[in-house]
């Protein structure tokens, strides 16, 4: 079995239909790809927080999916 490289994290719980137990903040994925995907397709509740991807061996982030509210995305 293949080490879990890769771990999808936020500062608030993740929700998803394809993790095996929303509602925690961090899961441990073998896959880059794959941990790319479900974080892409996750959300945070409450909503809005960002989400990230870390290759856990260096700690460098491979992907961040921003918080939702982002200033230039209002009317203002």
């Amino acid at each position: 079995m293949a080490t879990a490289d890769f771990r999808i994290e936020s500062s608030h719980p993740i929700r998803s239909p394809w993790l095996p137990a929303s509602g925690a903040q961090q899961y441990f994925v073998s896959d880059r790809a794959l941990a790319v995907a479900m974080a892409a397709k996750s959300t945070t509740r409450p909503g809005g927080s960002e989400i990230r991807v870390v290759h856990v061996p260096t700690g460098e982030v491979v992907f961040r999916k921003p918080s939702a509210t982002r200033a230039e995305w209002t009317d203002e």
